[in-house]
């Protein structure tokens, strides 16, 4: 009896010994076959190739380019002025939106900065389960025999939480100088805004004068240039009698022609005008438009401003030396930033806590307790930290006189060229003057038979030249005019003028300029 007894337990072991080689044998393959998954799926998760735009990809990007090109365009409903060509920059053009944008995440970002100094309210949830306890039992290290059975005070599956605010003394000094450079960058950004308005205020001043001298002459450009080619034409099918050689034949088709290449010359410059106008109002190239001509006058702008004011002017608004003056006083904040970080840091924290464990004598509690955390490394770097920043400071004053200099020259220099080109106008406008009663007299002589049709061609070519001058000239005038008030710093629009619709706009435009 007791020999079966003994076969029966030495059958059991050898069966539980094979069944546990198989458990094993078997968690092992597992464990390697979860392996070769987990290395095959970041290797195959790294071999990423670079991926080319497909030929439909590129179509569907352009098609919807060129929907938002045209997004939101104000429908041209008659000839466009000088003030409604304005307008349209303002609202469309593409370059001040990128300003604008970048000025609207600038403002973004402040906001967001803002939170950093608010304390930190953390949530924390966790979940833990294990396959079996989490028992332990205790050892003593003076007799080295186990003093206790082996025992759990926490079960298999644990849900856990905790509510805490925490709040840095240091971070939140930080965070108030941080968030002050921030408001700066938005400053700065709206400098960046009013330079890009002021640039393109005066392309726009620029590019539609000379598309109105376009708009004023091309018809006639167009008439004086077939009968060029006419005279042309009957120069090469009819003998003139009257030359008495074949010199003179040439001479004359040679002066026809020098006519016919000037005007093709003025053609082509004059027309860039009205497309550079077009891009800067952001109108689909192609469209067709005309502009309000205006009548041909005397330049009766001016500015009554002494020399030191205007100097005076030009050294607070413009917004190049504002920019840098925002520039400095951030880097201004960024030394006690920098003086901050170099301080011990204190933390207060307090917390709620839940747990689910049963074995807790209290599932819930509060906690409270400060830190005190030191960067000794700060200590270390902070003098090289300061040189960089004086250094800054340095550059950032050499900037400012630099480009003080700059402003003042640039004041100096658009003041000589607005007297200069206005004197050039004045005398381009009394010498049209004058060849306006020329070519009458001509016309009324070719009539008569007392001057030849080339005699009058060039009397025509004369008083067109003198129109396109005269005009040209007043673009440069306006244009100089427009650039005074550049180098000053002073607005060409009025401060409140974003959001609002295109006849707003020119109105308020119209408005300001005739105060101005």
């Amino acid at each position: 009896m007791k020999h079966e007894a003994l076969m029966e337990i030495s059958f059991f072991m050898k069966h539980f010994t094979n069944h546990r080689k198989c458990l094993y044998q078997f968690s092992a393959t597992w464990k390697c076959q979860l392996i070769i998954l987990l290395v095959t799926l970041v290797t195959s998760g790294c071999a990423v190739q670079p991926k080319v735009v497909t030929e439909e990809e590129s179509q569907r990007r352009v098609t919807q380019d060129l929907l938002l090109l045209q997004k939101d365009q104000d429908v041209i409903r008659g000839s466009i002025s000088l003030e409604e060509a304005t307008a349209r920059a303002l609202k469309n053009n593409l370059d001040l939106q990128i300003e604008l944008t970048r000025k609207t995440l600038a403002q973004k970002q402040l906001n967001l900065t803002s939170y950093d100094m608010l304390p930190k309210l953390v949530v924390d949830l966790s979940y833990n389960s294990r396959s079996n306890f989490s028992g332990a039992s205790s050892r003593s290290l003076l007799t080295g025999r186990r003093t206790l059975e082996p025992s759990t005070s926490s079960q298999k599956d644990v849900f856990s939480s905790a509510l805490g605010l925490s709040w840095n003394i240091l971070d939140f000094g930080v965070s108030y100088y941080r968030a002050q450079q921030a408001a700066d960058h938005v400053l700065i950004h709206e400098e960046q805004k009013r330079k890009v308005v002021n640039r393109i205020v005066q392309d726009v001043r620029a590019a539609y004068w000379r598309a109105v001298s376009h708009e004023r002459l091309i018809f006639r450009m167009h008439k004086l240039k077939e009968r060029v080619r006419e005279s042309i034409e009957q120069n090469d099918q009819i003998k003139l009698k009257r030359l008495s050689n074949p010199k003179n034949k040439l001479a004359y088709k040679r002066d026809l022609l020098g006519l016919e290449r000037e005007i093709s010359q003025l053609q082509r410059n004059l027309s860039m005008a009205k497309s550079q106008l077009a891009a800067l109002m952001n109108i689909k190239p192609g469209t067709t438009f005309s502009l309000v001509i205006p009548e041909r006058g005397v330049f009766t702008s001016r500015l009554d401003l002494e020399m030191e004011e205007m100097e005076q002017i030009a050294l607070e608004s413009r917004p190049e030396l504002r920019e840098l003056f925002y520039k400095k006083r951030a880097n201004a904040k960024e030394t006690r930033a920098a003086i901050l970080q170099m301080l011990p840091g204190i933390e207060l924290r307090g917390d709620y806590n839940y747990s689910s464990n049963s074995f807790l004598f209290n599932g819930d509690w509060l906690s409270i307790g400060s830190q005190l955390s030191w960067n000794l490394i700060s200590l270390i770097s902070m003098p090289a930290k300061m040189n960089e920043l004086d250094a800054k400071e340095k550059l950032l004053d050499l900037e400012r006189l630099s480009m003080s200099m700059a402003v003042l020259a640039q004041l100096h220099v658009s003041l000589a060229q607005f007297g200069n080109v206005s004197e050039e106008y004045r005398a381009a406008y009394d010498y049209m003057q004058v060849q306006n009663r020329i070519i009458e007299i001509a016309r009324v002589e070719a009539y008569l038979g007392k001057i030849s049709e080339h005699q009058l061609i060039h009397e025509e070519m004369n008083t067109l030249l003198a129109e396109v001058r005269s005009d040209y000239i007043y673009s440069e005038l306006e244009n100089a005019y427009a650039g005074i008030y550049v180098s000053l710093g002073l607005d060409p629009i009025p401060a409140d003028l974003d959001n609002k619709d295109l006849l707003s706009l020119t109105s308020e435009l119209e408005e300001h300029w005739s105060r101005r």
